[in-house]
């Protein structure tokens, strides 16, 4: 069985500073979702390309937390879930590209 092929949401969450970052995993599809006091701050979502590989569609940050760093903290946390997983990340989304090209540390987990 491969890591995303759970027939209920893998759901993961990690205190990043004062926001809440979750995992919803499912078959085709996630996201991981940043909350602060339930409210919702951002989402980042991917796509699985087999079992080992995931690409990034799409993060969005509410306006109303622009400037916090809200969409480089949905990143890293994917980041981190791909190192532990063993997962390589293709990224798509033009946020998380840019953030890819800027930071070195973290293409690791880049397909190559």
């Amino acid at each position: 069985m491969s890591i995303h092929s759970e027939k209920s949401p893998k759901h993961w969450v990690r205190q990043a500073n004062i926001m809440r970052i979750e995992q919803f995993n499912r078959e085709t599809k996630g996201f991981f979702k940043a909350t602060e006091n339930e409210a919702e701050a951002g989402v980042m979502t991917y796509s699985w390309a087999g079992g080992d590989k995931l690409i990034i569609d799409h993060t969005e940050v509410d306006p109303a937390f622009s400037g916090k760093g809200v969409g480089k903290d949905l990143l890293m946390e994917l980041v981190r879930y791909a190192r532990t997983s063993g997962i390589k990340v293709v990224p798509l989304c033009p946020f998380a590209r840019s953030v890819f090209d800027k930071v070195p540390d973290i293409r690791d987990v880049l397909l190559k």
